[in-house]
């Protein structure tokens, strides 16, 4: 019994090692590794290693192959653009319909939601980078949710979903916390005032910043942990398999 009680709190702290060493590029995208690898470096068994997998799995991080171990998910920032050019769309046109003509109730209840968080002083802002990051996502897919379109906001949380990974390297490594508290602010002043030209020029320029930003520092970073790594070139070598230790 008491292995079980303790199982949960293992397979946190595995999840919150495993998407620590990613984020930090301690794994690298296309990195292989094992079960095993992974529950002898960190002195637990397998069942919760394999937990802590499957939700990473569920965030996009990772994926499984039968039988043939797990792989940190490889970047393809062409794809992420892609991604976020599709999230400024879908969320410029929520803000639009949000000040639109028989919406002033809902959206005063959403600025009033978000003004709670992020229109605060100075002193109460958070500065931890994991649970603002947690909070900037939600403050966007609020803003979606709230223009009233369920198909628009299961794509949002899609798109929400596959930039997770190099959207919070803008929060582990930047220094956007504080511009994020700042923007979100003035994109909630442009909505209280039902100003939609105004919101979606903030909101536009707050997500092209933080792009640009993410994939600065994607193409920074990756940079460093591969020169940091010293690797002969084998011709047609197999996929990479990362040894913890």
């Amino acid at each position: 019994m008491t292995v079980r009680a303790d199982r949960p709190s293992r397979s946190h702290g595995a999840y919150q090692s495993l998407r620590d060493d990613i984020f930090a590029f301690r794994l690298l995208p296309g990195d292989r590794f094992t079960e095993n690898d992974v529950a002898e470096r960190l002195g637990i068994s397998r069942t919760p290693v394999r937990e802590a997998l499957l939700r990473l799995q569920g965030d996009g991080l990772v994926r499984g192959y039968y039988r043939n171990g797990w792989e940190v998910v490889p970047l393809d920032l062409a794809r992420f653009e892609a991604l976020y050019e599709l999230r400024t769309m879908l969320e410029t046109h929520a803000v639009m319909r949000l000040c639109g003509a028989g919406r002033a109730d809902g959206l005063a209840r959403l600025v009033a939601e978000l003004d709670a968080i992020w229109r605060v002083p100075v002193a109460e802002r958070l500065a931890d980078g994991q649970r603002v990051a947690e909070l900037d996502e939600a403050f966007h897919l609020a803003i979606v949710h709230a223009a009233g379109n369920p198909e628009a906001a299961a794509v949002h949380q899609q798109v929400t979903d596959r930039i997770r990974i190099i959207r919070r390297l803008d929060f582990a490594f930047g220094t956007r916390i504080s511009l994020t508290y700042d923007e979100h602010g003035a994109i909630l002043a442009a909505l209280e005032a039902a100003d939609g030209q105004r919101a979606v020029a903030l909101l536009s320029a707050h997500i092209e910043d933080g792009r640009a930003e993410v994939s600065r520092l994607t193409t920074e970073r990756l940079e460093q942990a591969r020169t940091s790594l010293v690797r002969p070139k084998v011709p047609n070598a197999p996929a990479r398999r990362r040894r913890f230790g």
